[in-house]
């Protein structure tokens, strides 16, 4: 899908042996260094849990960012684990636009009726970025995150 007329497609794809060293590779800027967990590691978490699911965020052929969910389809629950856009790609839309494609995914998967993230809440974080997308704090907090719940 293209955002608009000229302006880079966005998209979802799976990582690779071919692609992981570029999705590593992508940073975020240093006031974000204790919101955001380094892809390196998250992609070692999800090869030994089998309910992560991760892709790289492309513009074109350029990858921009990485994202990975945790979901138990037999509940089911579908929760943001981690989320970045890198830092010399931040402001150009694309963390807004792959958002909305996962969204999407996730509501057309069976039986989903909620999508859920853990945010902090100070100088710095996504809050509001997520906030603009539908997510709502739901009053709950989990090891000083805020929890936040799209219903779909």
């Amino acid at each position: 899908m293209k955002m608009a007329a000229g302006r880079p497609t966005v998209s979802l794809r799976e990582i690779t042996a071919d692609s992981v060293r570029a999705i590593v590779r992508l940073s975020i800027s240093e006031p974000q260094e204790d919101l955001v967990a380094d892809n390196g590691c998250s992609i070692a978490q999800a090869h030994f849990d089998e309910k992560a699911w991760m892709r790289g965020i492309y513009a074109d052929e350029t990858p921009v960012g990485f994202v990975m969910l945790w979901i138990d389809r037999n509940k089911p629950e579908y929760y943001l684990w981690r989320f970045m856009i890198d830092e010399a790609h931040q402001g150009s839309g694309f963390g807004r636009r792959a958002m909305q494609l996962l969204i999407a995914w996730v509501r057309a998967e069976p039986n989903a009726t909620e999508f859920t993230l853990h945010v902090m809440d100070r100088a710095n974080s996504a809050r509001a970025f997520y906030e603009s997308l539908g997510f709502e704090a739901t009053g709950e907090v989990e090891n000083e995150e805020i929890v936040m719940r799209l219903e779909l």
